[in-house]
């Protein structure tokens, strides 16, 4: 195995987990990137964040590091949705979602540093969410959890309950998907199981 770093561009503990869960015990160095920016699409608006986050923590590594940013956004009726503002914001958005279906757009960047060559793609999972009825919703709105997620849910805690199921990589809802982290290193050349904990 390597002795290389895997870096995580993020703060997010969710796509901690995956990584963990997934056999990396990768170092977390938040990237300070504004993320208040919005293009002309949701994909391209996560895909643009992801490079940035990536970039900007590659920038301040003077170690043979791979370094992976990513950033998510929930799309509803052509808009993107991050983390809601508060709970209004999140309570008019669930509004928008119950008994729906809506695409949840991850954008992943990786960087290795001894080359500066960086890998970007985007993953697209559609999520069909559930129904739940107003003291329901005013219940999970009082523990906080939609205010931590991009578009006010989660599946990996208290909103699983909320939503039906996923089409697609539910990775990628969690903020990262493992399998195309793989591909995206495979066109930087480096194999995925050399950044795999030795521990």
């Amino acid at each position: 195995m390597s002795l290389r770093r895997l870096v995580l561009a993020s703060a997010s503990t969710a796509r901690l987990r995956v990584l963990r869960g997934a056999g990396f015990d990768p170092e977390v160095v938040v990237s300070g990137v504004d993320e208040d920016i919005t293009r002309l699409s949701t994909e391209l608006t996560v895909r643009d964040l992801a490079l940035s986050k990536a970039q900007a923590v590659a920038g301040r590594r003077r170690d043979d590091s791979v370094v992976i940013g990513c950033d998510s956004m929930l799309e509803v009726d052509d808009e993107p949705f991050g983390k809601p503002a508060n709970a209004d914001a999140a309570r008019e958005l669930w509004h928008r979602l119950v008994g729906s279906e809506r695409s949840l757009f991850t954008g992943h960047c990786v960087v290795d540093t001894s080359t500066g060559r960086s890998a970007v793609a985007v993953g697209r999972t559609t999520v069909r969410f559930g129904n739940p009825d107003p003291p329901e919703l005013e219940a999970y709105l009082a523990t906080g959890e939609p205010l931590l997620a991009a578009g006010g849910f989660t599946i990996d805690g208290r909103g699983a309950a909320f939503v039906d199921g996923v089409d697609g990589d539910p990775n990628n809802v969690l903020g990262l998907s493992v399998s195309l982290l793989r591909t995206l290193l495979r066109q930087l050349g480096v194999p995925i199981v050399d950044l795999w904990s030795t521990s």
